[in-house]
């Protein structure tokens, strides 16, 4: 946890990305860093947690990170607790709480809120169109039989 926080204060210090950083750990060493790159990149999908996940399966060559925990300066956002179960580490372990982010402009409350309501009711409204033609993708994913199952 000391190295993703100090990793936080590095990438403020720094003038690369928000105050946020991550470590992703397997059988106690970390195999994998990162730190908020939102503005340096220009990419709102750059948060730490993200990035070191990135990094992890890269390096070990893995979409599957099963075995590995995540240590991250600040409790995962909607965005990054969706990659971490996707990512399927087994355990995360955070230090700043969600409302700390929110007292310093951070505030993913907004994205809570708008999940729980009617795709037709949300700030950015969500329209479902060709849905039959669009399974035809699962379709034949459902008869491939080579597939790699994730």
């Amino acid at each position: 946890m000391a190295r993703a926080i100090q990793l936080s204060i590095d990438n403020v210090n720094s003038g690369r990305g928000g105050p946020f950083g991550a470590v992703v750990v397997k059988d106690g060493t970390i195999i994998a860093e990162g730190a908020n790159q939102v503005t340096a990149t220009n990419d709102p999908t750059a948060h730490a947690e993200v990035v070191a996940i990135r990094e992890a399966c890269k390096k070990l060559g893995v979409f599957d990170l099963e075995g590995c925990e995540i240590y991250t300066s600040c409790e995962p956002c909607p965005m990054c607790l969706g990659a971490i179960y996707w990512a399927r580490m087994s355990r995360v372990y955070f230090a700043n709480a969600d409302a700390d982010a929110s007292r310093i402009g951070f505030d993913d409350s907004m994205i809570y809120r708008e999940l729980a309501q009617p795709h037709s009711e949300r700030k950015i409204p969500m329209i479902q169109m060709m849905r039959e033609e669009a399974l035809a993708a699962f379709r034949a994913w459902e008869k491939k039989t080579n597939k790699i199952e994730y």
